[in-house]
């Protein structure tokens, strides 16, 4: 299981998961130069061959619905921390503590 954090000063994210994708609602709080940024992973899945890995809604007061497919969700969060709107992501293994992994 993948898990992030985000500076909740900057950026708000929840996701939802539904069966076929993941559905993102993120706001970004201080528009620079996150918004910015934000659009950098949107152009980088806008850019490639793939036409529905990435949808991005955007929506007034710097809010995005973000519709992810699950077998690209793992390329958005990086993405996303690559482009420092997460502050951290990690891998975690499901039904283990945190002494186990």
């Amino acid at each position: 299981m993948l898990t992030y954090q985000y500076n909740q000063d900057i950026i708000r994210i929840r996701e939802t998961v539904n069966k076929d994708d993941v559905e993102f609602h993120i706001q970004v709080l201080k528009e620079k130069p996150f918004v910015d940024h934000l659009k950098q992973v949107q152009n980088f899945f806008e850019d490639n061959e793939v036409y529905t890995d990435v949808l991005f809604y955007a929506y007034a007061d710097h809010e995005y619905r973000v519709i992810v497919r699950h077998d690209y969700y793992t390329d958005f969060i990086l993405a996303l921390m690559k482009h420092r709107l997460l502050q951290s992501v990690k891998w975690e293994k499901e039904g283990l503590t945190d002494s186990e992994q």
